[in-house]
């Protein structure tokens, strides 16, 4: 998948040498990279489908303004939150985002989506 980021300050969160466990820790850095791994070898979106998507739980966020949104776990309640990166973004026939059309996201932030 294509991976790109919200800005130049969050990508170089993301990709210079230390500067992740400087803002999270350890633990939730290292959480960050097993999904960015996961993301880097996935060809669609649709390879984190549920069921298939294990412990990073993907999911689509629906409420306010995360509507359009999607997350996976890292460190409880922390997620990693991404969105599609199309224009238009992929839909099936319901309206609901077309998983399988989704071959580019953009990271926009770790959050305790709860609050």
């Amino acid at each position: 998948m294509d991976i790109s980021f919200k800005n130049t300050k969050l990508e170089k969160e993301f990709n210079e040498g230390k500067r992740l466990e400087k803002v999270h820790g350890s633990l939730r850095a290292k959480k960050v990279r097993l999904r960015m791994a996961e993301f880097r070898a996935a060809v669609c979106l649709y390879d984190f489908w549920p069921p298939k998507s294990g412990n990073s739980r993907c999911h689509e966020l629906k409420q306010g303004e995360r509507k359009g949104q999607l997350s996976v776990d890292l460190d409880h309640p922390y997620r990693l939150i991404f969105i599609p990166n199309h224009s238009p973004v992929p839909q099936k026939t319901d309206k609901g985002l077309d998983w399988k059309q989704v071959t580019a996201i953009q990271i926009i932030g770790i959050e305790d989506t709860h609050d």
